[in-house]
């Protein structure tokens, strides 16, 4: 082949199907037209592979079963199995058989062909290894050395937004060149990650687990026995999918030792949520008083119904229920999650009211202040709209 004239892919496809069945380097050069030196540099480039002695000293490609780097979980793929990938989708085999001749799941294989194919389409084994060797490579760049980037992820979290919201809020507004995404990955690497520690190292203390390393998730809360009342199975299904408005969820945020508390109350569509004033004590008087008290002007169509844990706090629901003409539902014994709405809003309040700090001294406006500011955050799961928006568009319609 002509010096300094580009080879094409279908001609180094071919040298590797020579090579892979049996020919030495030397030889599959000379079929395919290029020099020695060449079609060893094609081989020397494609790393991974292991070569077995020829004549020349040089050799085709040892069998799969003989390399060291066998498949499996954990492991990259090598040239070979790259190789073999790039043979099977020429036959027509799915990503399914593929992997089951690779011992790799049909993931592994899908993501593979996604990410290093070429700009027309198809995959070429050579090409696709070059472009994974290269993004393997390390160091890489690391998104939060923008100083910019860092003191606007550190404003938010200081205001108790999640790394997952920044992530997304970026997303929207990528469309300016001055804003640049950033995965909630790389937020948490920067916070659990020593080594990639650009952001404020006090930062940890902004999220709702206040953790400073990742924890798997610990048992659930164990609560006292409860009164033969209604079970959230029986709560309607508008409330469960959240279909239609005014189906709200509740708790308590305890404070140290017992000694405090704070109501709070969710809407399950828009995330709105309403912060008691529970001053003195959270008997199921106190409880009772406070949400009659917040919930009494909202129209008929916002309180569809209401559902809380098995708390003593809440004795006197049928009062509740009664003067509010909402139904109230009860999650199942040891089953907080029933009411998810209202666990993840608590845990997101504790940004606010840390625990095992003293509850009582915060006023009915310090505790307006934080639920302004909780309910005028952009939420991921209404589009990055604020439950105040979403509230007040209900409000305007029943008015």
């Amino acid at each position: 082949m002509p010096s300094g004239v580009p080879v094409p892919l279908s001609v180094k496809r071919v040298f590797f199907d020579l090579v892979c069945g049996g020919m030495t380097t030397t030889e599959a050069s000379v079929q395919v037209g290029v020099s020695r030196r060449t079609g060893w540099s094609w081989w020397r480039h494609a790393r991974g592979m292991k070569l077995r002695k020829g004549g020349d000293g040089l050799g085709g490609l040892a069998q799969v079963g003989d390399l060291t780097r066998t498949g499996g979980r954990g492991h990259r793929l090598s040239f070979t199995e790259r190789y073999e990938i790039d043979r099977a989708l020429q036959a027509g085999l799915s990503y399914a058989a593929i992997g089951d001749q690779l011992g790799r799941d049909r993931s592994v294989i899908w993501r593979e062909v996604q990410r290093n194919r070429l700009p027309d389409g198809t995959y070429h084994a050579l090409m696709a290894h070059a472009r994974a060797t290269e993004n393997a490579r390390r160091p890489k760049a690391f998104k939060l050395d923008d100083p910019g980037l860092c003191a606007d992820i550190e404003a938010w979290m200081d205001q108790g937004w999640s790394p997952k919201l920044i992530s997304q809020v970026l997303a929207r507004d990528a469309g300016s060149a001055k804003v640049k995404r950033v995965s909630h990955e790389t937020i948490y690497q920067s916070l659990y990650v020593q080594t990639r520690g650009q952001l404020r190292a006090d930062l940890h203390k902004c999220l709702s687990t206040s953790r400073t390393q990742r924890k798997p998730r610990g048992q659930t809360e164990r609560r006292g026995r409860f009164g033969d009342v209604m079970r959230i199975s029986a709560r309607p299904a508008e409330a469960a999918d959240r279909a239609v408005p005014g189906h709200w969820e509740g708790d308590l945020i305890i404070g140290a030792r017992g000694g405090s508390a704070i109501g709070t109350l969710v809407e399950r569509s828009t995330r709105f949520t309403i912060l008691l004033h529970l001053p003195g004590d959270h008997t199921a008087e106190t409880v009772a008083a406070a949400m009659l008290k917040a919930m009494g002007d909202l129209p008929d169509h916002l309180r569809r119904s209401i559902t809380w844990d098995r708390g003593s706090e809440m004795a006197g629901w049928q009062d509740i229920s009664l003067q509010l003409q909402s139904p109230v539902y009860f999650c199942d014994p040891h089953s907080p999650w029933q009411r998810g709405t209202n666990e993840n809003t608590n845990r997101l309040l504790r940004f606010w009211f840390e625990k095992g700090t003293d509850l009582s001294g915060y006023t009915p406006d310090d505790l307006k202040a934080v639920a302004d500011k909780l309910n005028t955050r952009p939420r991921p799961t209404l589009d990055l709209d604020t439950p105040a928006q979403r509230m007040a568009q209900l409000l305007s319609q029943a008015a």
